[in-house]
């Protein structure tokens, strides 16, 4: 599934290449053909990430809603680029929040995925990114069971798979992001900080259930939740409301600079301290960049011990029972 990161990127893609644009909306595939009639030959004026959704603006006074859940994918086409950074108006390189706070990326490196992409081409973008072959011809033909076709003169966004595809109201917007817990991309730091460890010192609730709840906190997957309990080094077992709030607000800190190293990179890289040889393998290859994530049955990388895994929520829950007791 699509962790906060790559939601960003996707909301970025847009900003970038369809915001001010009038869209041709359709649906290849039929199923969202009266969403698509509603949204057509609108201009774009927004597009946000909060957690794992994005919601795109019109001039309509509409929005469309996307999760891409599961199995859910945007797929661009056209003259469009790979860059999830932005220079702030210092000229340093930076990814700007939603409120224009430039946050410090310097420790990671740009993927290839993230230096920008060749014109005319596609990329594919879900849980990982994949830059494709270069196009004959724009528009290129819909591939596979594309739910909704937005379309300008210069690019492409066909979305498949998706848990959610919806034209909401303002106010079902509203709705829709009241029952999102803080995203560190979006709010105010301190402020979501608070609410983050109000609402987990309370519950009784195992913590490893807790950072994957979106009511709690936006935009964390099961790789997230995995190595944010490692770096904390914390039993994912251990109710919320007993978990120290020191190590509950260390664990929205290092939530934010690991989305943000995730923004910049396309990755979900999360371990520090690398050298420049093993940080270039931690990009291109997924089992060189956890500390336990897909790791049962290995030796923990700091003790030893064999790394467990084992059903949680029906997610796979990876953890170091010695680094973690």
């Amino acid at each position: 599934m699509p962790e906060g990161h790559s939601v960003h990127r996707i909301a970025r893609q847009f900003r970038l290449h369809f915001v001010g644009h009038e869209i041709a909306v359709s649906s290849p595939q039929g199923r969202f053909a009266d969403g698509a009639r509603l949204l057509d030959g609108h201009r774009m004026i927004g597009a946000k990430a909060v957690g794992k959704q994005m919601f795109l603006q019109f001039d309509n006074d509409l929005w469309l809603r996307v999760h891409l859940g599961m199995y859910g994918a945007w797929d661009f086409a056209g003259d469009i680029t790979a860059d999830a950074t932005v220079v702030s108006a210092g000229g340093r390189m930076g990814q700007t929040n939603q409120r224009g706070t430039v946050l410090d990326l310097d420790a990671a490196e740009d993927s290839l995925a993230s230096i920008g992409a060749p014109r005319r081409t596609r990329l594919r973008m879900s849980e990982q990114e994949k830059l494709e072959a270069p196009i004959e011809s724009f528009p290129p033909d819909p591939i596979g069971a594309v739910r909704v076709r937005l379309l300008t003169d210069e690019a492409v966004a066909d979305l498949r798979g998706p848990t959610a595809c919806e034209v909401q109201t303002p106010e079902q917007v509203e709705s829709s992001l009241a029952k999102l817990g803080p995203d560190p991309l979006v709010d105010d730091l301190e402020e979501g900080e608070e609410r983050f460890v109000r609402v987990v010192r309370k519950k009784p609730t195992p913590i490893g259930l807790l950072l994957m709840d979106q009511n709690v906190v936006s935009g964390i997957g099961n790789v997230y939740r995995a190595e944010l309990l490692f770096r904390a080094r914390l039993n994912p077992h251990t109710p919320g409301k007993l978990v120290p709030e020191e190590t509950v607000r260390s664990l929205w800190r290092d939530w934010s600079y690991l989305l943000g190293v995730g923004v910049k990179t396309g990755q979900m890289l999360t371990m520090d301290g690398l050298s420049s040889e093993d940080h270039t393998k931690a990009l291109a290859h997924r089992d060189d960049r956890h500390w336990v994530y897909h790791r049962a049955g290995l030796p923990c990388r700091v003790c030893g011990t064999n790394v467990v895994m084992e059903e949680v929520g029906g997610r796979k829950l990876y953890w170091c029972p010695a680094d973690q007791a």
